[in-house]
């Protein structure tokens, strides 16, 4: 069995053709294990998936916003995608915007 692509965890299972971790409870299909995959941590090292929701951990500013976004902001339902900023989510009050991993905490 191929170890989690999301948490290396080694006690992956499979189940109806795809495989099922555990720990953090990622499924993937076999096709995919041939992939790389990306794993997004946030500022603790947690692994974020799809539909996390996470909390803002410092002020941030906003180009072309009077405002910035402030610690504490919760955001649901976030999306995972590649480059720099790979978190893309809706925030309340600004709209839809892409943030950077590293200034958000799992909840």
């Amino acid at each position: 069995m191929p170890n989690c692509p999301m948490c290396q965890s080694e006690y992956t299972y499979e189940d109806r053709g795809l495989f099922v971790c555990p720990e953090c409870g990622h499924e993937w299909s076999e096709s995919e294990t041939t992939e790389e995959a990306m794993v997004v941590k946030d500022s603790n090292g947690n692994v974020l998936q799809e539909g996390d929701s996470v909390t803002v951990i410092k002020d941030l500013k906003v180009k072309g916003a009077s405002g910035a976004i402030k610690q504490g902001t919760k955001v649901k339902n976030i999306r995972l995608v590649e480059g720099d900023h790979n978190i893309d989510c809706k925030v309340d009050g600004f709209g839809p915007m892409k943030l950077k991993s590293e200034f958000v905490k799992k909840l």
